[in-house]
């Protein structure tokens, strides 16, 4: 339980800079949290965790040393009390169900607004399990599963992408801004927001982090490319 003496303290552990600073300003800008710590790799997180616990771990899971998850199972050791929750490009089945498996009580998606990641952690402190809704939709299908593959679970259909869309698909992937892709693929940034658009409206989602999410569940995108 957290102590109600203080605010509640918020460690943020990210390797990208500006998804940092993204999350940062959400714990920042709201006046119930407090934020004591905010680092990019499982190494000097780990260092601070053992000296000042927070009250809520906020991690991404591909870190430059190691994985979120080392930080999670840390926490539960010297802060069993403690919350984690998980902000991640990473949705595939393996990334999710470890997470969970090892003591996350939220896992959303990156390219949630500055006041959506607020509101779950506050959500998360009183007894909810903030999720984005393609996790929970792809939680959702594994315990409906339609029991017609030898595994028990219905094999999802792929959409087709064109060369094109998938190679805007891998750069998205990698978190590269729009200007950036036209640069590397040599077209206006006009187009390139056209073929993310027709990507979306294939995967049925509406956000980089859902499109990674579906991609990679879907086989049609490895994290690793």
């Amino acid at each position: 339980m957290v102590d109600a003496s203080h605010l509640p303290r918020i460690l943020i552990v990210e390797d990208d800079e500006p998804m940092r600073r993204h999350l940062e300003g959400a714990v920042d800008g709201h006046r119930s949290l407090e934020r004591i710590g905010s680092f990019g790799n499982v190494t000097d997180a780990l260092a601070f965790l053992e000296a000042t616990p927070p009250d809520v771990l906020v991690t991404d899971l591909g870190l430059p040393d190691g994985s979120g998850l080392e930080i999670i199972r840390a926490l539960r050791k010297r802060a069993p009390e403690a919350l984690a929750l998980v902000v991640t490009v990473m949705g595939d089945e393996k990334s999710v169900i470890e997470a969970i498996q090892n003591g996350a009580r939220g896992y959303l998606l990156k390219d949630e607004p500055v006041d959506a990641i607020g509101t779950s952690i506050t959500s998360l402190l009183e007894g909810g399990s903030p999720i984005s809704p393609a996790i929970a939709r792809y939680l959702l299908t594994r315990v409906q599963a339609d029991p017609t593959t030898e595994d028990g679970e219905a094999e999802p259909e792929k959409p087709s992408l064109s060369e094109r869309e998938y190679e805007v698909l891998k750069l998205v992937a990698k978190g590269f801004r729009y200007p950036e892709i036209a640069n590397f693929l040599d077209i206006s940034t006009h187009t390139v927001t056209t073929y993310v658009r027709r990507i979306y409206g294939k995967l049925e989602v509406s956000s980089r982090g859902e499109a990674v999410y579906e991609a990679v569940n879907l086989g049609l995108l490895k994290l690793d490319e």
